[in-house]
């Protein structure tokens, strides 16, 4: 489920009664919609992820073996043309296992000290490389958690099975393709291009 779209089912829609335009946080039932995002982000059958659209996604346990299928087979459409500074930092979260964004030393990379790394994981948390959440520091502000999805998958105690990243990815666009046709959207997976 999306945390907001204009045709396919999402929280923002389930609370108010159908779709959204724009921001939610203007809408009257804003309080609302964000509890229900934070009770989402806390259970434990629950990723949030960045699948559909590049936007917020709630995937379900039951299919956790595709995310992670797919987040951990390295293929070219989440590899290539990503910058040096993507690249970086897709380095460091594999040699940490885990990090946040708010402790990151600088950058060795000139171009990576113009980037904010939180833009930078974006880019990796939308080609499944990593999964990222975004937290609230001791001091208020926000950052964002990186980690591998072998990371994840540890501190989580999911065992991924042996599921291959084809068969993953066909079995999330069936899954879409349906969701599509029903609602007459025009979702895509990050790594459809169209």
């Amino acid at each position: 489920m999306l945390e907001s779209d204009t045709k396919l089912p999402s929280v923002c829609g389930v609370i108010t009664g159908g779709p959204l335009t724009g921001s939610w946080w203007s809408h009257p039932l804003a309080q609302e919609i964000f509890q229900v995002n934070e009770q989402l982000e806390d259970h434990p059958d629950v990723l949030i992820t960045k699948l559909i659209s590049g936007k917020v996604t709630f995937v379900h346990r039951e299919l956790w073996p595709e995310i992670v299928a797919i987040g951990t087979a390295k293929q070219s459409w989440q590899t290539e043309a990503l910058s040096a500074s993507a690249q970086e930092l897709l380095n460091i979260v594999k040699k940490a296992g885990f990090l946040r964004t708010d402790q990151m030393a600088g950058s060795s990379s000139s171009k990576a000290k113009k980037d904010k790394p939180g833009d930078i994981a974006r880019v990796l948390e939308r080609r499944l490389l990593i999964h990222a959440e975004q937290i609230h520091t001791e001091s208020g502000a926000h950052a964002k958690a990186l980690e591998t999805w072998e990371h994840w998958s540890k501190r989580k105690s999911f065992t991924p099975s042996a599921i291959r990243a084809e068969e993953a990815k066909k079995n999330l666009e069936d899954r879409l393709r349906k969701l599509n046709d029903e609602f007459d959207a025009k979702a895509r997976l990050p790594w459809i291009v169209r």
